[in-house]
């Protein structure tokens, strides 16, 4: 690709030596993202929205789900960056990364990424429900698949890392039994898939004029467009939790206050809130933003006390 070529041309400019932190074993942990790890406590949400989180079996089994999918994800990281050291080499930013700056060798990345990638899914066969390792299974060949080819597909590249949040969602499901409802799968897919365009539409902003130091995609998108999806996607959460929220499932709620459709307030006001980075070109690292903006946590806290009202039925 031209882009491809243009970041090895830039590789092959002189410029210092990106600086080596610690040995191997730092370098495959710094590798494995920690920061994103985050992330997978998406496996918590749909056992917690049914009510079902403290018992000591849930408790245990979303702790080895979470062990798990951290290990996929990791894997994933490995071989990601194992596969683009070279170009990572040209970016401003990604150069420091420990495989692009030769902390970890390309062949050790990818060894240990794929000792991972097969060792998380065994050990799902073996401790966790079918439906548990075949969803690691089915992350790990759309993520490594993405990997090699579909991350220079428009629209597809967006649709499977929005699938790799709602596969967090759902697996703390799977693992305990629970139902999922398609209102929480409505929620949950179009709430990643605003973070995810949120997320490019930053990117494409703050790298607007530094062609071949970004994402091969963002050349093809416009702003427009991907502002336009993440426009869309909130549109779409909103809608759904309004709906998953009003749903009673035939049950009439004997609490103080109908708590589950007064968190729609705050769940709307999260969005809007997210979306004033979204705005800005500023959501390009979303657990920066949810970490460390004081109102959005604060709203956050909020949402989640009125929904565990709701499910406690106080």
């Amino acid at each position: 690709m031209a882009e491809t070529a243009v970041l090895r041309q830039r590789a092959g400019e002189k410029r210092p030596a990106p600086p080596r932190r610690g040995g191997l074993l730092a370098g495959l942990l710094r590798t494995a993202r920690p920061r994103q790890w985050i992330k997978n406590i998406l496996v918590v949400a749909a056992p917690a929205a049914a009510g079902e989180l403290f018992s000591r079996h849930a408790l245990a089994q979303l702790a080895l789900v979470f062990v798990l999918f951290t290990a996929c994800a990791a894997a994933v990281y490995l071989v990601n960056d194992a596969r683009d050291a070279e170009a990572d080499r040209a970016h401003p930013t990604k150069r420091h990364r420990p495989v692009a700056a030769g902390q970890v060798p390309v062949p050790v990345a990818y060894a240990v990424g794929g000792v991972l990638a097969v060792l998380a899914p065994a050990a799902a066969a073996r401790l966790c429900p079918p439906a548990v390792a075949a969803l690691l299974a089915a992350y790990l060949g759309m993520q490594l698949a993405y990997c090699v080819s579909l991350k220079h597909v428009l629209v597809v590249d967006l649709a499977v890392v929005t699938t790799g949040f709602l596969m967090r969602a759902m697996i703390g499901g799977l693992a305990l039994g629970i139902p999922l409802s398609r209102w929480f799968l409505i929620t949950t897919g179009f709430g990643a898939l605003f973070m995810v365009s949120a997320k490019r539409y930053s990117e494409a902003v703050q790298m607007a004029g530094t062609a071949g130091a970004t994402r091969a995609l963002l050349t093809e998108y416009t702003s427009d467009y991907l502002r336009f999806v993440w426009q869309l996607a909130a549109g779409a959460a909103v809608l759904g939790y309004c709906l998953w929220a009003m749903e009673e499932g035939g049950v009439p709620h004997t609490s103080v206050l109908p708590w589950r459709q007064l968190s729609m307030v705050a769940f709307i006001l999260a969005i809007l809130r997210y979306a004033v980075f979204a705005d800005r070109g500023t959501a390009g690292e979303p657990e920066d933003v949810v970490l460390r903006d004081r109102a959005l946590a604060l709203i956050g806290l909020v949402w989640m006390a009125m929904y565990g009202l709701a499910v406690a039925n106080w």
